[in-house]
């Protein structure tokens, strides 16, 4: 008899989730509290409470072929980014093909999640559920929780003193739509992540005025790359990742600083981060220099203080006449139905093995599915975590000793501060194709490059010089695709479909980027040839 598997929420993880429960013969049932699949990608007017939210202007960060499933390549006609109403198609178009809708039971809420009195034996749990003002308990062998971390806002409003006599209108980055009702005012947006840079920016076209108020700085980069590729396509490559892993840190540091300022000095923006070796996420925004550049925008330090309709800084600066403030301060981690014994938020932490897993259960019928922020797009990382969890619930694959996973818990949040900081947006970042072959290794889905070296060299050599997507996780391994190949192969007519919209005659120059990875590499082969 399959094992039954709630899985709440029917966001990107929750889609994920349902799909690989089937692809492994589970029995999963979704609760979704709202009508509709897609989670934070679904836009919607007015913000709900329990449910994240979005400005309508969003578009993804992360490029379609470093961000599809990876047995579903999008289509070639969609943008190389997507705004979300584009990405929101791709997951109907996705959940229709397998059939997801039919396990989700929508407007049903969650209310809490319990272990059974005989867990110990069982590993089974009680979740009560609220559907049309009626209650429920139901009981299933194991849980997959999919519900996010950009729900609850975070507003340190202790950390501004004189916000209660502010006369001006302010609110966090949820509450934000779209620039309509902005126009001609002067705008304080404190933080300095996408969502803030995104808003700013926008803003800016209507404001009379926008400032950015950062504590620390960031880098930007441009969602443009070498030879005009996707970013994620040229800097997510297994040869890019063995570089910054086997290079000392200071020289990889070093080079990063030397690449975040190739397209603009961070120093003379008054943008270049507080500690610049930090291996921090940087902003994905193609407009913030050039609104910089002409004024629409200005960069400020900290907030020191506020006055009725003005704001003091921390250089003793101060800017009047402000009307409005927009606090993208973050979110805090929140599970409203998950008891304090199971899941326990501390210093807006979890401690998860790997993520995913509560080290002291007796019984490994319980995940966390997508709470982690990688340095590259979330969807593959996310179903690489649900192809692991689906397998450790059936039986095929196992956890260690709590001891042990306790252990890495501790060790990885020593290496997360070394390469990322303490701040509050970094608790969750991770180094993305060490993390993604880490999951695959678990199932036996990690190519072996050795072999594919010698059987496939064509394969290979895309493998280890070309972008790192999902489809090399589908290679080898349990559910292995017999397209994986091919969508390798194919991926750079998918990149340039939606742009080539007018013929040209084709060029067969050899880009300048190829000549520098190929020098690359041969300085690598001589410098460890020097080394034996």
């Amino acid at each position: 008899m399959a094992k039954k598997v709630a899985v709440i929420g029917a966001g990107v993880s929750g889609l994920i989730s349902l799909k690989c429960c089937l692809d492994e013969g589970l029995e999963p049932t979704c609760f979704e509290r709202t009508e509709d699949i897609g989670g934070l990608w679904r836009f919607k007017e007015t913000v709900e409470d329990g449910r994240a939210s979005i400005y309508q202007s969003v578009i993804t960060n992360t490029s379609k072929e470093m961000s599809c499933f990876s047995d579903f390549p999008m289509p070639e006609d969609f943008p190389n980014f997507l705004h979300n109403s584009k990405l929101l198609e791709y997951f109907r178009i996705f959940a229709k093909t397998f059939d997801l809708l039919k396990y989700i039971q929508f407007q049903t809420t969650v209310l809490s999640v319990k272990k059974c009195p005989d867990f110990a034996s069982s590993g089974q749990w009680e979740v009560y559920i609220q559907s049309n003002g009626k209650e429920q308990q139901v009981v299933f062998d194991a849980i997959m929780v999919c519900s996010g971390h950009h729900i609850q806002p975070h507003i340190p409003l202790k950390s501004f003193p004189g916000i209660e006599k502010f006369k001006g209108q302010y609110f966090h980055s949820r509450q934000y739509k779209d620039p309509a009702g902005f126009e001609g005012k002067r705008i304080l947006v404190i933080g300095i992540g996408n969502s803030a840079s995104d808003i700013a920016c926008e803003l800016s076209k209507k404001a009379a005025q926008v400032f950015i108020s950062t504590r620390q700085g960031t880098w930007v980069m441009s969602r443009i790359s070498e030879d005009g590729y996707p970013w994620d396509m040229v800097f997510h490559t297994r040869f890019n990742s063995m570089l910054r892993n086997v290079l000392p840190r200071t020289i990889v540091k070093w080079m990063m600083a030397q690449q975040m300022n190739r397209w603009f000095n961070h120093e003379n923006y008054g943008l270049e981060p507080q500690n610049k070796y930090l291996m921090k996420e940087p902003v994905l925004n193609d407009d913030l220099p050039s609104r910089l550049l002409y004024g629409a925008i200005k960069v400020k330090t900290r907030v020191k203080e506020l006055t009725e309709t003005a704001v003091i800084f921390e250089d003793g600066t101060m800017e009047e006449n402000i009307d409005v403030i927009v606090f993208a301060t973050g979110y805090t981690l929140s599970f409203p139905f998950l008891d304090d014994s199971l899941v326990k938020v501390e210093n807006n932490m979890v401690s998860l093995y790997k993520f995913m897993f509560p080290p002291h259960l007796k019984k490994s019928t319980f995940a966390c599915i997508g709470l982690i922020q990688p340095l590259g797009s979330i969807f593959p990382t996310a179903e690489l975590q649900a192809r692991w969890v689906t397998r450790v619930f059936k039986g095929l694959c196992s956890l260690p000793s709590e001891k042990t996973m306790m252990m890495d818990i501790i060790k990885r949040n020593e290496k997360r501060i070394d390469l990322f900081g303490e701040s509050q947006s970094q608790l969750l970042q991770t180094n993305y194709i060490d993390y993604l072959d880490e999951l695959a290794l678990e199932i036996g889905a990690k190519p072996d490059f050795i072999s594919l070296f010698l059987k496939d060299p064509k394969l290979a050599a895309k493998l280890y010089f070309g972008p790192c997507n999902s489809y090399q996780y589908r290679l080898v391994g349990p559910g292995q695709w017999e397209g994986a190949r091919n969508a390798i192969l194919t991926q750079k007519q998918r990149i340039l479909k939606p742009l080539k919209t007018r013929s040209l005659k084709s060029s067969s120059t050899i880009p300048a980027s190829f000549l520098i990875k190929i020098l690359g590499l041969l300085a690598v082969v001589l410098a460890l040839f020097f080394q034996l």
